[in-house]
């Protein structure tokens, strides 16, 4: 799959090399410092959701969701910590029951002693996170929040680049899925607008990122990329003549919890962090 490695992050040296076996607090604290839980937006629930800081870390898996299919796979792989990308718990609950299937994961999870940590719109808005990589893959130049962050103007929500070459929609498009890796048999990448209209100024949201297209039109972006929008926020892209282009949510994200697998893996020693080897985009073309 084409991810880019997460660059311009602190390196191991930064970090007091581990004498005992790693914690989930040890890997907590890693994903802390570069995706801070202060990026996250308000709605959102993120950080160690299931499970205690002291609990041993020696295995890891990412994934982008808590599923029956992620948990029978951390389970049979003796995982101690799932980093998903999306939260759960997400909502508030009121109960923990197998009456629900969040509240069977739970259960199943808990009683395998299996942590959860979830850095979810925190690494979607870090500085090194998804929406960077994305800007990375897709080749925009002068690279930059399309929403700062309050402190870290380096950080925030979206982002918003330069093509350095005249590209169609279409060609920006083709070249998306090549970077995603979009397998032709799951996935469909969708288009709002003309192939041939050129776009220069692109604006970026993984995952469900319609929200965002009014900012990208305030900033005269000429196309947004996100994984999926509204029916009415194509019908707005339309009539402003923005192109969108819609690889779906799990392509959008996915791609990104290889690296931060590796990263994870690099930065604390004596742990071993893989992918998901079994998630697969639950969408898929007849």
């Amino acid at each position: 799959m084409g991810f880019c490695p997460l660059v311009g992050l602190p390196s191991r040296s930064l970090f007091t090399p581990l004498l005992t076996m790693p914690t989930i607090g040890d890997v907590a604290d890693t994903l802390e410092l570069f995706a801070p839980a202060s990026l996250a937006e308000e709605w959102d629930n993120v950080g160690l959701l299931v499970g205690d800081a002291s609990w041993p870390a020696d295995r890891v898996m990412t994934c982008l969701t808590v599923t029956p299919c992620t948990v029978q796979e951390a389970i049979k792989e003796r995982a101690n910590l799932i980093v998903s990308h999306h939260p759960l718990p997400f909502h508030p609950m009121k109960s923990i029951t197998a009456e629900t299937t969040a509240g069977q994961l739970l259960l199943k999870l808990i009683a395998a002693g299996i942590g959860v940590y979830s850095p979810h719109t925190a690494f979607d808005s870090a500085q090194a996170g998804i929406n960077q990589h994305l800007a990375i893959g897709l080749g925009l130049q002068q690279i930059r929040p399309l929403i700062p962050a309050q402190d870290d103007f380096e950080s925030g929500a979206g982002r918003l680049g330069l093509l350095g070459e005249e590209l169609t929609l279409g060609e920006l498009a083709a070249r998306l899925k090549t970077f995603l890796d979009i397998d032709e048999g799951r996935g469909n990448t969708r288009l709002v607008g003309n192939d041939d209209q050129t776009v220069s100024r692109v604006a970026i949201a993984c995952g469900s990122g319609g929200s965002f297209l009014a900012q990208a039109i305030a900033q005269d972006c000429d196309c947004l990329v996100t994984g999926e929008s509204s029916f009415h926020d194509c019908l707005e892209a339309e009539a402003r003549s923005v192109g969108l282009i819609l690889p779906g949510h799990f392509a959008s994200e996915r791609f990104a919890l290889s690296s931060l697998a590796e990263y994870v893996s690099d930065q604390i020693s004596g742990v071993e962090v893989w992918a998901s080897r079994t998630e697969r985009d639950p969408l898929r073309n007849i």
